[in-house]
């Protein structure tokens, strides 16, 4: 029950993606929106700034099944930096796609796409203009990026071939033939540049924002997928590492089995992974992928982490998840390695959420992994359930209300029943304002080393708002908030003061969970 106004030592975080952020023409961008975004929480005693991949999305806008897991979203780039930086003519801003007025609440797809491919075309065209200094800066950084080449072909071919998937291309191409494939970069230098270009103000962009929420004293939290789309240029340029025939056809597939969410279970269609050829390479795909997000922040969530223990393989062919097994993951092997190449700690978060049996709890616990605990599931009835905070099991672990992938609270207090609902009152023993801050009240005097809100709840708005439904594919991705207004600061200030009343501390967000190497 919530009683007492001291927890332990712990920190308050937001989760929001950047698209999601206002002040920008057509989508979130990495310039003075993210900046001003810092400095809101950083002012308000939040420490975490909680995002989803910022890899870019697939055709329905999710961030989970990406075209290529070491790139960023295009999406994100700020026209006004770039202008600022002398990188682009303020004379070209007409020639760039803009949302209609009062369309800026959501993020139109098909716009963010044709912005930023013009976006790209411009910055080509200007580059030959800028000076020795930074086209040498520009060279030495695409050197340092391995995945970056592969990027760029995929990412080119698979506009040239109108985005069909690259099992659909030519033979020669999909097989990547290596004198084709040669011959063809030769032909279309400028669009693989286009591509590079775009990556690299990308990261100048992204480094801006983590030195800047170092300096505040803010931490960076992001997100990795456990498995990667099939129609990626990280499975087309690294076929023997994922179950995949040569011509593209899964051999086997990711997903999980019938339970009482569904009676088939949940087939996702990417391939699983031939963990013999990790092994064999030390994990070499593996680690440099954590390393490269480990760059771009200082802690990251793993979706699906129970995969790392043992994983749902279904035959390719088969269209349910009913004919699957499950199979061993050398994950211990591979969190060995992360540990050494992390200095003796990962930063990660194990997302734990489901039917976790005793071997992946035991594995987050050997190396010392928080998980996650989400409130919207602790009201059941069950005094056992273990996402009630007195159920919480020391402090390791990141409390919600609810993630992305979950009604906002409003919405899921408005198709509750008085019976559950008297379960919520209980829980905090007093009526706190509406009935989101209900749920963050119980969650914020938790004994979770970290609580962590979406600003949708914070704000307290309805399912309109909800970032995305599971299983359905109309409408998830879209929400943006409309402005920075007064309502958004006094809900922020609200937030940060009844952490602070909860003895969360911003300071300790420098220390949250002491192996975040970077801070």
């Amino acid at each position: 029950m919530v009683e007492s106004n001291q927890v332990l030592a712990g920190a308050t975080g937001v989760l929001l993606h950047p698209t999601a952020l206002p002040n920008s023409p057509v989508c979130g961008s990495f310039g003075a929106p993210a900046r001003n975004w810092l400095k809101y929480l950083a002012c308000n005693g939040i420490g975490v700034w909680q995002f989803l991949p910022l890899a870019p999305p697939d055709s329905t806008g999710s961030p989970y099944s990406s075209p290529s897991s070491f790139a960023y979203n295009p999406w994100f780039l700020d026209v006004d930096d770039l202008v600022e930086q002398g990188f682009l003519d303020s004379s070209l801003m007409d020639e760039l796609p803009v949302a209609l007025e009062g369309q800026t609440h959501f993020v139109d797809f098909d716009l963010a796409d044709l912005r930023s491919k013009t976006l790209g075309r411009l910055l080509l065209e200007g580059w030959a203009n800028q000076g020795s200094e930074r086209h040498l800066a520009f060279d030495d950084w695409c050197r340092e990026q391995f995945w970056l080449e592969d990027h760029a072909s995929f990412m080119e071919l698979r506009r040239q071939f109108q985005g069909l998937p690259w099992w659909q291309w030519p033979e020669k191409f999909s097989l990547r033939e290596e004198s084709s494939l040669n011959s063809w970069k030769n032909q279309h230098q400028n669009n693989l540049l286009e591509h590079r270009l775009l990556q690299w103000h990308l990261d100048r962009q992204w480094q801006v924002l983590r030195m800047q929420a170092r300096e505040l004293g803010v931490l960076l939290f992001g997100d990795l997928p456990f498995y990667v789309s099939r129609d990626s240029a990280d499975v087309w340029s690294n076929r023997s590492l994922f179950s995949v025939f040569p011509e593209g056809e899964l051999e086997f597939q990711s997903g999980v089995p019938p339970d009482y969410f569904s009676n088939t279970g949940q087939l996702w269609g990417t391939p699983v992974y031939r963990w013999k050829n990790h092994q064999n390479s030390e994990f070499r795909w593996w680690r440099s992928r954590f390393a490269r997000h480990w760059q771009q922040m200082d802690l990251l969530r793993l979706d699906h982490f129970r995969a790392l223990y043992s994983y749902w393989s279904v035959p390719g062919d088969k269209e349910t998840a009913e004919d699957g097994e499950w199979l061993p993951s050398p994950g211990s092997e591979l969190l060995e390695l992360l540990r050494d190449d992390c200095n003796g700690r990962i930063p990660l978060v194990a997302e734990d959420l489901g039917i976790i049996t005793s071997g992946v709890e035991e594995l987050r616990t050997q190396f010392s992994l928080p998980g996650m605990k989400i409130l919207q599931f602790a009201f059941d009835g069950d005094l056992c359930n273990p996402h009630l905070p007195e159920n919480f099991h020391g402090n390791a672990w990141v409390a919600y209300t609810g993630t992305h992938d979950n009604p906002t609270t409003l919405g899921w207090w408005k198709s509750l029943n008085e019976e559950v609902r008297e379960r919520v009152f209980e829980e905090i023993k007093n009526e706190f304002g509406q009935p989101c801050w209900q749920l963050l009240e119980i969650g914020l005097a938790s004994k979770a080393k970290l609580f962590v809100a979406p600003l949708q709840d914070i704000l307290c708005l309805d399912d309109d708002a909800r970032f995305n439904k599971p299983g359905s594919i109309v409408s998830n991705w879209r929400w943006r908030l409309d402005a920075f207004n007064a309502y958004f600061f006094d809900s922020l200030k609200l937030y940060g003061e009844r952490g602070i009343f909860w003895g969360r501390s911003f300071d300790d967000a420098a220390s949250l969970l002491k192996f975040s190497s970077s801070l």
